[in-house]
């Protein structure tokens, strides 16, 4: 049983990141098990009144897996535990250490059978992640980061290598990846007036920022309007992508914080491969306030 953690020795870091390892090829496992539909048993019972998407059994059985071996290693006693699946009320939880876990990022994708979701499991320390694991179960693929430690990929067979953003550096020459849909409006007026090389469509934030590691895309960026993503959204995917040498930051540049009590990422937030990431801020910033009059 784990608990404290100093962040001050990076090998109790690393003992961390083996745990997450085996974490999320275990709950790898599980989504796949429902999304391949191998196992009659296994119904998605997908319920879709939810107000903030639909929610199925595998996203149920994968966030019990997922909290159940955490908390074998973990104790409750300083180890808070913040999960899309069980997020109740706009209290911060009282704990210098919190998981952050979404189990299944991407659940309309997950139904739709488009292969992008993710797992998202962060470790934040004081609202900000220091250990973070995003896996990509239908690329058999894990990214995995510490704070100050690169990002590594893991394979199915066991390959391990560490990836780094791309080194584009003109907005011109820059790769966005957007979500299909979930745009309003506002937001795609914002993005049709930035002057990208090209889009790339893809589902599940993690996918998103996996573009962004291998070097397939470069600029991420969330706006919200009625809504806002969630901690469990961002806490995972940012820190890998940092750690890969991109830049994560809401348009004013400031960081994001996590476990604040509203768990709803509000703004404009901006994810780069970093090489111009000022720039871009600022120019999505001068485009919303021409539009917004």
């Amino acid at each position: 049983m784990i608990t404290t953690v100093n962040i001050e020795t990076p090998e109790k870091l690393e003992e961390i990141t083996q745990v997450l390892r085996s974490v999320a090829w275990g709950a790898s496992d599980i989504l796949q098990s429902y999304y391949r539909g191998e196992d009659p048993d296994k119904k998605l019972n997908v319920q879709e009144d939810k107000k903030d998407g639909p929610v199925t059994a595998a996203d149920l059985a994968t966030n019990h897996y997922i909290l159940e071996k955490l908390q074998a290693v973990f104790s409750e006693e300083e180890f808070g535990y913040l999960s899309e699946e069980t997020h109740k009320g706009d209290e911060p939880i009282r704990k210098d250490w919190v998981w952050i876990i979404d189990p299944l990022d991407g659940t309309r994708d997950f139904i739709d059978k488009t292969g992008e979701y993710a797992i998202h499991i962060a470790l934040a320390y004081q609202g900000r992640p220091m250990v973070a694991v995003v896996a990509v179960p239908e690329a058999d693929k894990i990214y995995i980061a510490s704070k100050g430690n690169g990002t590594t990929v893991e394979k199915r067979n066991g390959e391990t290598y560490s990836v780094h953003v791309s080194q584009r550096n003109k907005i011109e020459e820059l790769y966005l990846v957007a979500s299909r849909t979930h745009r309003d409006q506002r937001f795609q007026d914002m993005l049709d007036r930035m002057p990208f090389k090209a889009r790339n469509y893809v589902g599940s934030v993690g996918c998103k920022i996996s573009t962004i590691l291998e070097q397939q895309s470069d600029v991420y960026i969330s706006l919200s309007g009625k809504s806002a993503p969630k901690d469990w959204d961002f806490a995972a995917p940012e820190l890998i992508l940092t750690e890969a040498g991109g830049t994560f930051t809401h348009f004013s540049g400031e960081p994001l914080t996590y476990n604040k009590g509203d768990v709803r990422q509000w703004g404009g937030l901006m994810a780069s491969n970093g090489r111009c990431h000022e720039e871009l801020c600022q120019l999505a910033t001068s485009i919303l306030a021409d539009i917004d009059g």
